[in-house]
Protein backbone atom coordinates (compact mmCIF):
# COMPACT_ATOMS: atom_id res chain seq x y z
CA UNK A 1 0.00 0.00 0.00
CA UNK A 2 1.55 3.79 -0.83
CA UNK A 3 2.16 5.59 2.92
CA UNK A 4 1.46 8.68 1.38
CA UNK A 5 -2.22 7.77 0.75
CA UNK A 6 -4.26 10.39 2.83
CA UNK A 7 -6.59 7.98 4.88
CA UNK A 8 -3.11 5.70 5.47
CA UNK A 9 -1.06 8.42 6.61
CA UNK A 10 -3.79 9.99 9.46
CA UNK A 11 -4.04 6.45 10.62
CA UNK A 12 -0.10 6.09 11.57
CA UNK A 13 -0.26 9.80 13.15
CA UNK A 14 -3.38 8.44 15.23
CA UNK A 15 -1.17 5.33 16.03
CA UNK A 16 2.12 7.28 16.72
CA UNK A 17 -0.11 9.74 19.12
CA UNK A 18 -1.70 6.77 20.81
CA UNK A 19 1.65 5.18 21.61
CA UNK A 20 3.29 8.62 22.40
CA UNK A 21 0.41 9.10 24.88
CA UNK A 22 0.00 5.34 26.02
CA UNK A 23 -3.50 5.83 25.11
CA UNK A 24 -5.77 2.84 23.94
CA UNK A 25 -7.76 2.74 20.94
CA UNK A 26 -10.87 0.43 19.64
CA UNK A 27 -10.11 -0.30 15.88
CA UNK A 28 -13.78 0.55 14.55
CA UNK A 29 -15.32 -0.45 10.88
CA UNK A 30 -19.04 -0.95 10.55
CA UNK A 31 -19.64 -2.27 14.43
CA UNK A 32 -21.60 -4.84 13.34
CA UNK A 33 -19.56 -7.62 15.38
CA UNK A 34 -19.09 -4.92 18.80
CA UNK A 35 -21.00 -7.69 20.73
CA UNK A 36 -18.32 -10.46 19.93
CA UNK A 37 -15.29 -11.07 21.86
CA UNK A 38 -14.40 -8.82 25.22
CA UNK A 39 -16.10 -5.61 25.92
CA UNK A 40 -14.71 -2.80 23.19
CA UNK A 41 -12.58 -0.17 25.28
CA UNK A 42 -10.60 3.15 24.17
CA UNK A 43 -11.24 5.88 21.60
CA UNK A 44 -12.51 4.59 18.45
CA UNK A 45 -10.20 4.30 15.72
CA UNK A 46 -12.53 4.89 12.50
CA UNK A 47 -11.00 2.52 9.64
CA UNK A 48 -13.96 3.13 7.06
CA UNK A 49 -12.58 5.64 5.13
CA UNK A 50 -9.47 2.47 3.90
CA UNK A 51 -11.77 1.47 1.20
CA UNK A 52 -11.71 0.31 -1.87
CA UNK A 53 -10.85 -2.81 -4.53
CA UNK A 54 -7.18 -2.53 -4.72
CA UNK A 55 -7.52 -5.33 -7.85
CA UNK A 56 -9.03 -8.40 -9.09
CA UNK A 57 -8.20 -10.85 -11.37
CA UNK A 58 -11.64 -13.61 -11.87
CA UNK A 59 -10.00 -15.51 -13.69
CA UNK A 60 -7.06 -16.25 -10.90
CA UNK A 61 -9.78 -15.71 -8.67
CA UNK A 62 -7.77 -13.15 -6.38
CA UNK A 63 -9.19 -9.98 -5.16
CA UNK A 64 -7.42 -7.52 -3.06
CA UNK A 65 -9.70 -5.11 -1.10
CA UNK A 66 -8.97 -2.44 1.51
CA UNK A 67 -10.31 -3.30 4.96
CA UNK A 68 -12.55 -0.92 5.37
CA UNK A 69 -14.72 -2.06 2.01
CA UNK A 70 -18.04 -2.91 2.94
CA UNK A 71 -18.51 -6.45 3.13
CA UNK A 72 -21.30 -6.12 0.71
CA UNK A 73 -19.47 -3.96 -1.72
CA UNK A 74 -17.06 -6.92 -2.11
CA UNK A 75 -19.79 -9.68 -2.67
CA UNK A 76 -21.74 -7.49 -5.05
CA UNK A 77 -18.77 -7.21 -7.37
CA UNK A 78 -17.88 -10.75 -6.99
CA UNK A 79 -21.78 -11.55 -8.43
CA UNK A 80 -21.35 -9.68 -11.27
CA UNK A 81 -18.68 -11.98 -12.22
CA UNK A 82 -20.42 -15.42 -10.42
CA UNK A 83 -17.85 -15.84 -7.99
CA UNK A 84 -18.49 -15.58 -3.92
CA UNK A 85 -16.89 -16.02 -0.89
CA UNK A 86 -17.10 -19.43 -0.34
CA UNK A 87 -16.80 -19.63 3.59
CA UNK A 88 -19.93 -17.26 4.12
CA UNK A 89 -18.86 -14.86 6.18
CA UNK A 90 -21.82 -13.71 8.24
CA UNK A 91 -23.17 -9.94 8.07
CA UNK A 92 -25.07 -9.82 11.30
CA UNK A 93 -26.14 -6.26 9.76
CA UNK A 94 -25.53 -3.60 7.41
CA UNK A 95 -22.29 -1.80 7.34
CA UNK A 96 -19.52 -4.45 8.19
CA UNK A 97 -16.46 -4.34 6.37
CA UNK A 98 -14.03 -6.86 4.47
CA UNK A 99 -11.50 -6.38 7.86
CA UNK A 100 -13.92 -6.67 10.58
CA UNK A 101 -14.88 -10.15 8.64
CA UNK A 102 -11.01 -10.88 8.57
CA UNK A 103 -10.29 -9.51 12.11
CA UNK A 104 -13.53 -11.55 13.47
CA UNK A 105 -12.21 -14.65 11.84
CA UNK A 106 -16.42 -16.20 11.58
CA UNK A 107 -17.29 -18.44 8.82
CA UNK A 108 -20.82 -19.51 7.79
CA UNK A 109 -22.44 -22.79 6.92
CA UNK A 110 -20.35 -24.19 4.01
CA UNK A 111 -17.21 -23.73 6.89
CA UNK A 112 -17.15 -27.66 7.25
CA UNK A 113 -16.57 -27.98 3.30
CA UNK A 114 -15.04 -25.04 2.10
CA UNK A 115 -12.53 -24.20 4.98
CA UNK A 116 -12.37 -20.85 7.39
CA UNK A 117 -11.74 -17.00 6.50
CA UNK A 118 -7.90 -17.91 7.68
CA UNK A 119 -7.89 -20.51 5.30
CA UNK A 120 -9.33 -17.83 2.03
CA UNK A 121 -6.44 -15.21 3.34
CA UNK A 122 -3.43 -15.54 0.87
CA UNK A 123 -2.08 -12.22 2.42
CA UNK A 124 -2.72 -9.01 3.89
CA UNK A 125 -0.70 -5.69 4.86
CA UNK A 126 -0.58 -4.26 8.99
CA UNK A 127 -0.13 -1.51 11.00
CA UNK A 128 1.13 -2.40 13.96
CA UNK A 129 1.65 -0.47 16.98
CA UNK A 130 4.34 1.12 16.53
CA UNK A 131 3.31 2.77 13.33
CA UNK A 132 4.71 0.29 10.62
CA UNK A 133 3.06 -0.61 7.64
CA UNK A 134 4.07 -4.72 7.29
CA UNK A 135 3.35 -6.88 4.34
CA UNK A 136 2.56 -10.53 4.60
CA UNK A 137 1.88 -13.29 2.63
CA UNK A 138 0.72 -12.21 -1.21
CA UNK A 139 -1.88 -12.51 -4.11
CA UNK A 140 -1.04 -16.73 -4.75
CA UNK A 141 -0.86 -19.36 -2.26
CA UNK A 142 2.46 -20.80 -3.54
CA UNK A 143 3.91 -17.20 -1.73
CA UNK A 144 2.88 -17.85 1.50
CA UNK A 145 6.10 -20.33 3.60
CA UNK A 146 7.63 -19.98 6.49
CA UNK A 147 5.34 -18.86 9.93
CA UNK A 148 1.82 -17.60 7.58
CA UNK A 149 1.82 -14.23 9.73
CA UNK A 150 -1.53 -13.26 7.28
CA UNK A 151 -3.63 -16.13 8.35
CA UNK A 152 -2.42 -15.40 12.38
CA UNK A 153 -3.98 -12.35 12.32
CA UNK A 154 -7.60 -13.96 11.20
CA UNK A 155 -9.90 -14.39 14.36
CA UNK A 156 -7.36 -11.93 16.34
CA UNK A 157 -9.70 -9.02 16.98
CA UNK A 158 -7.63 -6.41 16.08
CA UNK A 159 -5.42 -7.04 18.95
CA UNK A 160 -2.12 -7.10 16.60
CA UNK A 161 -2.43 -4.05 14.62
CA UNK A 162 -4.83 -2.30 11.85
CA UNK A 163 -5.84 -4.99 8.92
CA UNK A 164 -4.94 -2.45 6.10
CA UNK A 165 -5.17 -4.37 2.94
CA UNK A 166 -6.03 -8.21 2.44
CA UNK A 167 -6.39 -10.61 -0.16
CA UNK A 168 -9.18 -13.32 -0.73
CA UNK A 169 -8.99 -16.63 -3.07
CA UNK A 170 -12.57 -16.48 -3.95
CA UNK A 171 -14.55 -19.30 -5.92
CA UNK A 172 -17.43 -19.61 -8.24
CA UNK A 173 -20.60 -19.54 -7.26
CA UNK A 174 -22.03 -23.31 -7.53
CA UNK A 175 -24.47 -23.19 -10.61
CA UNK A 176 -26.67 -25.92 -8.71
CA UNK A 177 -27.97 -26.01 -4.98
CA UNK A 178 -31.07 -28.16 -3.87
CA UNK A 179 -31.92 -28.40 0.49
CA UNK A 180 -33.52 -31.54 2.00
CA UNK A 181 -34.81 -32.34 5.47
CA UNK A 182 -35.41 -35.15 7.43
CA UNK A 183 -37.76 -35.24 10.36
CA UNK A 184 -35.41 -37.22 13.20
CA UNK A 185 -34.02 -36.53 16.56
CA UNK A 186 -30.38 -35.68 17.50
CA UNK A 187 -29.09 -38.90 17.83
CA UNK A 188 -30.09 -39.98 14.21
CA UNK A 189 -29.23 -36.97 12.78
CA UNK A 190 -25.52 -37.02 13.88
CA UNK A 191 -25.39 -40.85 13.04
CA UNK A 192 -26.34 -39.77 9.40
CA UNK A 193 -24.19 -36.93 9.28
CA UNK A 194 -21.24 -39.06 10.21
CA UNK A 195 -22.27 -42.03 7.40
CA UNK A 196 -22.86 -39.38 4.81
CA UNK A 197 -19.16 -37.55 5.80
CA UNK A 198 -17.83 -40.92 4.09
CA UNK A 199 -19.93 -40.97 0.92
CA UNK A 200 -18.86 -38.84 -1.87
CA UNK A 201 -22.08 -36.25 -1.79
CA UNK A 202 -22.32 -32.94 -2.71
CA UNK A 203 -23.16 -31.76 0.45
CA UNK A 204 -22.30 -28.00 1.47
CA UNK A 205 -23.88 -27.42 4.52
CA UNK A 206 -26.27 -29.39 6.73
CA UNK A 207 -27.96 -28.26 10.50
CA UNK A 208 -30.04 -29.49 12.72
CA UNK A 209 -32.38 -27.89 14.90
CA UNK A 210 -35.69 -28.74 16.87
CA UNK A 211 -36.22 -32.01 15.57
CA UNK A 212 -35.49 -31.64 11.83
CA UNK A 213 -32.21 -31.53 9.73
CA UNK A 214 -31.56 -29.52 6.47
CA UNK A 215 -28.96 -30.63 4.57
CA UNK A 216 -27.82 -28.39 1.83
CA UNK A 217 -26.59 -30.13 -1.67
CA UNK A 218 -24.46 -27.66 -3.83
CA UNK A 219 -22.45 -28.45 -7.41
CA UNK A 220 -23.06 -29.64 -10.71
CA UNK A 221 -26.62 -30.48 -11.59
CA UNK A 222 -25.80 -34.39 -12.27
CA UNK A 223 -23.64 -34.39 -8.64
CA UNK A 224 -26.43 -32.61 -6.54
CA UNK A 225 -29.42 -34.89 -8.72
CA UNK A 226 -27.80 -37.82 -7.99
CA UNK A 227 -27.04 -36.74 -3.69
CA UNK A 228 -31.23 -36.03 -3.65
CA UNK A 229 -31.82 -39.02 -5.13
CA UNK A 230 -29.35 -41.23 -2.83
CA UNK A 231 -30.57 -39.19 0.30
CA UNK A 232 -34.14 -38.99 0.08
CA UNK A 233 -35.88 -36.49 2.87
CA UNK A 234 -38.13 -33.76 1.40
CA UNK A 235 -37.07 -31.40 -1.26
CA UNK A 236 -37.33 -27.85 0.36
CA UNK A 237 -38.30 -24.69 -1.96
CA UNK A 238 -35.73 -23.14 -3.27
CA UNK A 239 -36.59 -19.57 -2.14
CA UNK A 240 -37.44 -20.42 1.32
CA UNK A 241 -34.75 -22.56 1.09
CA UNK A 242 -32.15 -19.83 0.18
CA UNK A 243 -33.97 -17.57 2.81
CA UNK A 244 -33.10 -20.20 5.74
CA UNK A 245 -29.76 -20.38 5.29
CA UNK A 246 -29.73 -17.02 4.91
CA UNK A 247 -30.70 -16.37 8.27
CA UNK A 248 -28.62 -19.19 9.50
CA UNK A 249 -25.21 -17.38 8.04
CA UNK A 250 -26.21 -14.23 9.40
CA UNK A 251 -27.35 -15.33 12.47
CA UNK A 252 -30.78 -13.54 11.99
CA UNK A 253 -32.83 -16.62 12.81
CA UNK A 254 -34.68 -16.01 16.41
CA UNK A 255 -32.64 -18.94 17.95
CA UNK A 256 -29.72 -16.62 18.19
CA UNK A 257 -31.47 -13.15 19.03
CA UNK A 258 -31.30 -12.86 23.10
CA UNK A 259 -34.16 -10.00 24.11
CA UNK A 260 -33.92 -8.54 27.90
CA UNK A 261 -36.05 -11.34 29.75
CA UNK A 262 -33.36 -13.82 28.51
CA UNK A 263 -30.48 -12.45 29.32
CA UNK A 264 -31.95 -11.15 32.78
CA UNK A 265 -32.86 -14.87 33.41
CA UNK A 266 -29.03 -15.74 32.85
CA UNK A 267 -29.57 -17.18 29.32
CA UNK A 268 -26.56 -17.02 27.29
CA UNK A 269 -25.85 -18.06 23.89
CA UNK A 270 -22.74 -20.50 23.60
CA UNK A 271 -20.84 -21.70 20.58
CA UNK A 272 -19.02 -25.32 20.86
CA UNK A 273 -16.53 -26.77 18.83
CA UNK A 274 -16.20 -30.36 19.19
CA UNK A 275 -15.32 -33.27 16.96
CA UNK A 276 -17.71 -33.77 14.94
CA UNK A 277 -18.42 -37.79 15.79
CA UNK A 278 -18.49 -36.12 19.46
CA UNK A 279 -21.95 -37.66 21.37
CA UNK A 280 -24.80 -35.27 22.45
CA UNK A 281 -24.06 -33.05 25.42
CA UNK A 282 -26.53 -32.68 28.47
CA UNK A 283 -27.19 -29.00 28.99
CA UNK A 284 -30.39 -27.26 29.74
CA UNK A 285 -31.62 -25.48 26.94
CA UNK A 286 -31.79 -24.87 23.37
CA UNK A 287 -29.60 -26.30 20.94
CA UNK A 288 -28.83 -25.91 16.96
CA UNK A 289 -26.52 -28.01 15.51
CA UNK A 290 -23.95 -26.86 12.43
CA UNK A 291 -21.06 -28.42 10.69
CA UNK A 292 -22.08 -32.14 10.17
CA UNK A 293 -21.48 -31.76 13.70
CA UNK A 294 -18.48 -29.84 14.50
CA UNK A 295 -20.29 -26.50 15.64
CA UNK A 296 -22.72 -26.67 18.27
CA UNK A 297 -24.78 -23.64 19.72
CA UNK A 298 -26.58 -23.19 22.87
CA UNK A 299 -28.89 -21.30 24.14
CA UNK A 300 -28.00 -22.08 27.86
CA UNK A 301 -28.46 -20.57 31.28
CA UNK A 302 -26.12 -23.37 33.10
CA UNK A 303 -22.88 -22.28 34.86
CA UNK A 304 -19.94 -21.13 32.49
CA UNK A 305 -17.90 -23.60 33.79
CA UNK A 306 -20.26 -26.68 33.31
CA UNK A 307 -20.74 -25.09 29.55
CA UNK A 308 -17.12 -26.02 29.61
CA UNK A 309 -17.09 -28.88 30.84
CA UNK A 310 -19.40 -30.22 28.56
CA UNK A 311 -17.44 -29.30 26.14
CA UNK A 312 -14.25 -30.36 27.41
CA UNK A 313 -15.78 -34.03 27.98
CA UNK A 314 -16.01 -34.30 24.39
CA UNK A 315 -12.71 -33.34 23.20
CA UNK A 316 -14.06 -29.56 22.75
CA UNK A 317 -13.94 -26.24 23.55
CA UNK A 318 -16.66 -23.23 24.56
CA UNK A 319 -16.98 -19.71 23.51
CA UNK A 320 -19.42 -17.25 25.00
CA UNK A 321 -20.87 -15.28 22.12
CA UNK A 322 -23.71 -12.87 23.32
CA UNK A 323 -24.75 -12.03 27.21
CA UNK A 324 -25.21 -9.88 29.51
CA UNK A 325 -21.99 -10.97 32.33
CA UNK A 326 -19.33 -11.94 30.38
CA UNK A 327 -16.75 -12.18 33.63
CA UNK A 328 -16.35 -15.60 33.11
CA UNK A 329 -14.51 -15.02 29.71
CA UNK A 330 -15.62 -15.40 26.11
CA UNK A 331 -13.17 -17.48 24.78
CA UNK A 332 -12.01 -20.92 26.65
CA UNK A 333 -8.82 -20.69 28.97
CA UNK A 334 -5.74 -21.88 27.46
CA UNK A 335 -2.20 -23.34 29.10
CA UNK A 336 0.60 -21.06 30.12
CA UNK A 337 2.28 -22.27 27.66
CA UNK A 338 -0.13 -21.08 24.78
CA UNK A 339 -0.31 -17.54 26.72
CA UNK A 340 2.96 -17.04 26.50
CA UNK A 341 2.97 -17.20 22.66
CA UNK A 342 0.08 -15.18 22.78
CA UNK A 343 2.04 -12.49 25.04
CA UNK A 344 5.28 -12.79 23.01
CA UNK A 345 3.00 -11.92 19.81
CA UNK A 346 0.96 -9.12 21.56
CA UNK A 347 4.88 -7.63 22.76
CA UNK A 348 6.15 -7.99 18.93
CA UNK A 349 3.17 -6.33 17.00
CA UNK A 350 1.76 -3.92 20.02
CA UNK A 351 4.04 -3.87 22.50
CA UNK A 352 2.34 -1.02 24.18
CA UNK A 353 -0.86 -2.47 24.22
CA UNK A 354 -3.07 0.04 21.81
CA UNK A 355 -5.01 -1.94 20.08
CA UNK A 356 -8.39 -3.99 20.84
CA UNK A 357 -7.07 -4.38 24.65
CA UNK A 358 -9.14 -7.21 26.59
CA UNK A 359 -10.93 -8.24 23.21
CA UNK A 360 -9.82 -11.55 23.01
CA UNK A 361 -8.36 -12.35 26.39
CA UNK A 362 -7.88 -9.95 29.83
CA UNK A 363 -4.55 -9.94 29.23
CA UNK A 364 -3.70 -8.95 26.00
Amino acid sequence: MDTQDPMLARLIEQVDYSREHRLTVDIRGGGTKSFYGGLPSGEPLDVTGLAGISSYEPTELVVTVRAGTPLAELEAVLAERGQCLPFEPPRFSAGGTVGGMVAAGLSGPSRANVGSVRDHVLGLTLLNGRGEILTFGGQVAKNVAGYDVSRLLAGSLGILGIICEVSLKVLPVHRCVATLHFDCDEIRALGQLTRWASQPLAISGSCWHEGRLHVRLAGASAAVSAACSKLGGSALDPVAAAAWWLSLRDQSDDFFALDAPSLSRGECLWRMSVPATAPPMNLPGRQLIEWHGAQRWWRTSAEPHAVRAAAAAVGGHATLVRAEDKSAGVFGPVSEVLMRIHRGLKQAFDPQHIFNRGRLYAEL
